[in-house]
């Protein structure tokens, strides 16, 4: 398949939301009390739930600048590309991307909405939970049909609101919702409860996704505290390797063969191992650990390839190990604005990646698992032959690609950065690695 011909979905892409996304949607006599900007004694601006500070609101928001910067978060809505923020330039940022659609996770919420669930006036946090939803459902999604896929954040500390939160979200065309990979570690109920019930009831009732982000949970892979920071960047799968377990060893799926989660901004190219091992203890050890299965399951690999669905961006060993997945469970994700993202390059990188396999399989992973996924129909607002990666490059000539703002960007970082995407669009980069590598080559002669 040509990168050209390429339809890319994301299901993993970030909101920086803007300062007034709450002003339309919390009732007048709890807007006093709304989640606002505040510029802080340092010149930061920053998210507060009343006194609870929430994540820098520019979190690895990077996109388009050089890569020496991939390590400093934004501080004002200044140093990002409006496409962070804004949704008409997030459009034009996905065209001169060639990305049709995305799914997009909060951010100064924290990725399982963490910081709306721990105000301290449970009905208070219900009220501003439903407004963030109203907010990204009919605002940011709504802006530009067929261009995203709603995300909802939900009230896990009172699993029956969260129960009929998700109903009421499905009733408004969104069919996922963040939720922790680990809420235990969040200090609630354990997965392996039947506290979660309801709210499983409900997911499976309204064909509504499970998504756990890495970071969901709010701790990190225990790695030594002085570690070299590329080992928690390296490891940063592992938060997704416990759920994976946690999940294949569940009990609860009798009860709702219906249910789905997601694993989000994991990669693949591991899971096949845990595969093989789950399958050796279960052979080796199920005469001590008794653990059965329902009826018509095979084992716990069976389990995870029903149920778990699973995302990547450049990960070059999880395609050449599809055998061990269910390729129908299989997607793409870009994560722009992050340092993991192949923004704009991604059509180069996916067609390479993936160019081994034939072009059904890649209309899977790349598009037609996401529509299924999250019963989501984006050709219902953009026709199928204006939706590939060519036609929508072609609608974005103007679009800058590098982000000329930050006071801590150099002049020289950023004709750097200039000069090397220019020479990977004459060259024909095919690879993120490659880009970056030329970025080192370019850099060294400015």
């Amino acid at each position: 398949m040509h990168k050209d011909d390429l339809i890319l979905i994301s299901v993993d892409d970030h909101i920086a939301e803007p300062a007034d996304m709450f002003e339309a949607h919390v009732p007048a006599r709890y807007r006093d009390r709304a989640p606002r900007v505040v510029l802080e004694p340092d010149g930061v601006q920053q998210w507060y739930y009343g006194d609870l500070r929430g994540r820098n609101m520019g979190l690895n928001a990077v996109a388009g600048k050089p890569r020496e910067m991939y390590n400093i978060d934004a501080s004002s809505y200044d140093e990002m590309r409006p496409g962070c923020f804004n949704v008409d330039e997030r459009v034009r940022d996905m065209n001169a991307g060639g990305q049709l659609a995305g799914l997009n996770f909060p951010n100064w919420t924290g990725f399982s909405g963490q910081v709306l669930n721990q105000g301290p006036d449970r009905d208070l946090n219900l009220i501003m939970i439903k407004a963030y939803n109203d907010w990204h459902i009919d605002e940011w999604c709504g802006a530009h049909p067929g261009r995203f896929i709603p995300c909802g954040i939900l009230p896990l500390y009172d699993v029956q609101e969260a129960a009929k939160e998700i109903r009421r979200l499905a009733a408004k065309g969104c069919h996922a919702v963040t939720f922790s990979e680990n809420p235990e570690a969040l200090k609630m109920p354990s997965i392996h409860t039947k506290y979660w019930y309801p709210l499983f009831e409900a997911a499976s009732e309204c064909k509504t996704v499970l998504c756990t982000h890495i970071g969901s949970s709010s701790r990190a892979p225990m790695f030594s505290t002085d570690a070299p920071a590329s080992v928690n960047m390296t490891g940063s799968s592992l938060m997704s390797a416990y759920t994976v377990l946690e999940l294949m060893w569940a009990e609860f799926w009798g009860d709702f063969p219906d249910l789905r989660f997601s694993l989000t901004e994991g990669d693949i190219g591991w899971i096949p191992y845990f595969l093989w091992r789950a399958e050796h203890v279960q052979n080796r050890h199920s005469g001590w650990t008794k653990h059965t299965f329902p009826k018509g399951y095979d084992g716990p690999s069976d389990v995870f390839n029903r149920h778990v669905y699973t995302c990547f961006i450049s990960d070059k060993v999880g395609p050449r190990v599809l055998d061990w997945l269910n390729t129908d469970m299989v997607c793409w994700e870009s994560d722009y604005p992050h340092s993991d993202s192949n923004w704009p390059f991604a059509p180069e990188d996916v067609a390479e990646n993936l160019g081994h396999l034939d072009d059904a399989l890649i209309n899977k992973i790349t598009h037609l698992n996401a529509m299924e996924a999250y019963s989501f129909a984006p050709f219902e607002h953009v026709p199928r032959e204006d939706a590939t990666a060519g036609r929508l490059r072609a609608q974005a000539a103007d679009v800058d690609v590098v982000t000329r703002v930050g006071r801590e960007a150099s002049q020289r970082d950023l004709d750097a950065w200039a000069r090397m995407t220019q020479f990977a669009g004459q060259q024909g980069a095919t690879a993120n690695a490659d880009i970056s590598d030329r970025a080192d080559k370019l850099g060294e002669t400015v």
